[in-house]
């Protein structure tokens, strides 16, 4: 048995997250397959795991999923398809390599051989569209989809201390020079204050708009600064 002590709080915590995580997975998959599919939670939980935990992930990690759900949690009252939401953040980032272009693509790649033939066709569909609606490069009409895109950018609207934590662990994964990921981020932080929204669904509107403004304003001084 797993044995807590305080001498490894940090590898303890892991484990717990870990294990707590699994669960909840393996939960949901369960409910989610066809009648007679064949039970492949652990396996696709394990393929899931090895994903997340690859070395050159700071944020895009089973933090980043961790957090997601908690915050799906908060708003589950107010989704149509829950099932459907919590899978595609599951699967959201599945795939993720530095620099490329079409993480979300692949991604959905990774979900619809998972549940081949295991998962009604259209359940699979919806939660392909949700995965691609992360992409951000549109607003879209179908509410679940507006809600995977609030509930992928919620840290934004975190404690300061978190909001730069988790800037700092985007800023680790980018390979290219400190110039240029300051030009790229200073692109991708005005273009979210000129929307009218940076969240688009009334829930995270009204939970985190004003304090995600206000880190975005903050971290720009810093850019400007070259501080961050």
């Amino acid at each position: 048995m797993y044995q807590i002590n305080s001498s490894a709080p940090r590898q303890a915590n892991n484990f717990l997250r870990g294990e707590l995580l699994r669960e909840r997975f393996s939960a949901l998959w369960r409910v989610c397959l066809a009648t007679g599919a064949s039970d492949d939670a652990e396996s696709i939980w394990s393929a899931l795991d090895k994903r997340y935990s690859e070395p050159h992930r700071f944020y895009h990690d089973t933090h980043h999923i961790a957090y997601c759900l908690e915050q799906l949690d908060l708003a589950i009252g107010e989704v149509n398809n829950p099932a459907q939401l919590e899978m595609a953040i599951w699967f959201h980032d599945v795939v993720y390599d530095l620099g490329s272009q079409d993480n979300e693509a692949r991604s959905t790649g990774f979900f619809r051989v998972a549940a081949d033939g295991k998962m009604p066709r259209a359940f699979v569909d919806a939660v392909v569209d949700l995965i691609m609606a992360t992409r951000h490069n549109a607003v879209p009409s179908d509410l679940d989809q507006q809600f995977i895109c609030d509930i992928d950018l919620a840290s934004f609207g975190c404690p300061w201390t978190c909001y730069m934590r988790d800037s700092a662990a985007v800023k680790a994964e980018f390979q290219g020079a400190d110039e240029e990921y300051r030009r790229g981020k200073k692109a991708f932080l005005n273009a979210l204050l000129e929307r009218p929204r940076i969240f688009m669904t009334d829930f995270f509107n009204a939970l985190y708009e004003q304090r995600a403004r206000d880190n975005i304003h903050r971290l720009l001084e810093l850019i400007e600064q070259r501080r961050a």
